[in-house]
């Protein structure tokens, strides 16, 4: 068989009709068309297992609804079992509405009266391979898409984490993810969200400890122009922007007593109100929410409202830390390097046994992102294509992973704030290391961090974002 045929699409011909087979096969022929023929539904299947058998599929049935055996809609059932299946177009002399809604139902693209026009059946079969590449497109996209939020490691609470996840995804249903800072609780929410019938709608983050208590209405629900000052124009919240997809609310348990309730209520009443707006706007959201604290210890101690936690806590998830699955390490660390080489159009770095010994040994307070970040530093000081346990202990040494640069690893005069220009520009470089510095001796750990520093969260993650050190 030539090049050219293999590259045919292949169009399966269902009906108990010679003489429409026969035309059919001709005309699609005449246009291009490699065309298989089958007499009734049975024929067909046994065809199409057939021929797969040799690796090979049809594209479009086009397939009559009377036919001898099996018909028309009884193959149409069968194919819904199949994960590869050829798009339908029925085809029937007794075209009616019922008829053409019950094979639509069934799964059919399209449905077509006989006698047949050749114009019409070509403008279908054209029509059903657009949509079929269209839908390859989107599983493409949708699978690089959720890439890099692949819950990895094989470990026996991860596959548990996995398995619930997937059967999350398929309801609606709020969750409440809980689990260490640095653990991957994010992770597991846009999973959730891309493994969901909302995955094509947008996913929204909002780190509730980054948001000052003042602004937590006017960041959630949006506001009008001029309802406080600073209000210069209308802005939308992210209730409103998670329309048709999932709110991710991240360290919940440090929202405002205050703003819970309204938070409560948006969540019964599926409604927000703008600050400043008279308006309710319905909103069709899921939400997902995160903590790293006893939420029901923080009801006991009425910092949380127990109504909210309860209507947060419909599906209850555990991250577990990454010091409880130390076998998941080497596929981590596999994944981070391939991470950082694609950022930097470099080849991947190998690890070899003794730092791969290493890592698997750490006991890792700040969870995944305190691995990735040990991998990023230690990927600066490698020497070749393979991660050393040098390079490791290099960054471990101190505990201060790339706070402090020792005098071997000098800064870029870009970070270095004795050659700053200005006085301002001294300041701020000088106040970006002193920041790296005291995230890396709390393991990233955010609200350590802030506490050592004698300032608010919001505070610093305002100082973080600045200083481009998220």
């Amino acid at each position: 068989m030539s090049a050219r045929s293999q590259a045919k699409t292949i169009v399966l011909v269902v009906d108990d009709d010679g003489d429409i087979r026969m035309s059919l096969e001709m005309m699609l022929n005449y246009e291009g068309y490699e065309v298989w023929t089958a007499r009734d539904g049975e024929e067909a299947l046994a065809r199409l297992d057939k021929e797969a058998a040799a690796g090979r599929s049809a594209e479009v049935a086009l397939c009559d609804v009377k036919m001898p055996r099996l018909d028309g809609p009884g193959l149409l059932d069968a194919l819904a079992q199949r994960a590869q299946r050829p798009s339908v177009i029925m085809i029937s002399g007794h075209g009616d509405v019922p008829t053409a809604v019950d094979a639509l139902r069934r799964g059919a693209v399209d449905f077509l009266e006989k006698p047949l026009e050749h114009n019409r059946v070509s403008t279908s079969l054209k029509s059903a391979l657009r949509e079929r590449a269209l839908a390859a497109e989107n599983r493409v996209l949708k699978r690089a898409l959720s890439e890099p939020w692949k819950l990895l490691g094989e470990s026996a609470p991860m596959r548990q984490l996995r398995d619930q996840v997937a059967r999350v995804a398929a309801s609606d249903s709020a969750v409440l993810i809980s689990g260490e800072n640095g653990a991957g609780k994010e992770v597991v929410a846009r999973q959730i969200h891309l493994s969901s019938a909302r995955a094509a709608g947008p996913f929204v983050p909002v780190n509730c400890a980054a948001i000052p208590s003042e602004l937590i209405e006017s960041e959630l629900f949006g506001h009008e122009k001029g309802s406080f000052t600073g209000a210069f124009e209308r802005r939308v919240g992210h209730f409103e922007a998670a329309h048709e997809g999932t709110l991710f609310l991240d360290e919940i348990g440090d929202m405002p007593l205050a703003a819970q309730s309204k938070l409560l209520r948006a969540l019964e009443t599926h409604e927000v109100t703008r600050v400043g707006g008279q308006r309710p706007i319905p909103v069709d959201i899921r939400v997902v929410a995160a903590t790293n604290a006893d939420l029901r210890a923080a009801v006991e101690a009425k910092s949380f409202r127990m109504d909210l936690f309860y209507r947060l806590n419909v599906v209850p998830l555990r991250v577990p830390a990454l010091r409880e699955r130390p076998e998941d390490v080497p596929a981590l660390a596999r994944r981070f390097l391939a991470e950082l080489a694609a950022r930097s159009g470099r080849s991947a770095l190998e690890i070899d046994d003794d730092a791969m010994a290493l890592l698997k040994s750490l006991p890792y307070p700040g969870n995944v992102r305190q691995l990735r970040n040990l991998l990023e530093g230690a990927s600066v000081l490698a020497d070749g294509p393979t991660l050393t346990r040098g390079a490791l202990e290099s960054i471990l040494d101190g505990g201060t992973a790339l706070s402090a640069p020792p005098a071997a690893l000098a800064l870029s005069p870009a970070e270095d704030p004795y050659s700053a220009p200005t006085f301002e520009q001294f300041k701020d470089r000088s106040e970006a290391l002193f920041i790296r510095r005291k995230l890396a001796e709390n393991e990233g750990n955010i609200k350590r961090t802030a506490e050592t520093l004698g300032m608010q969260r919001s505070h610093l993650y305002k100082k973080l974002d600045r200083y481009g050190l998220r």
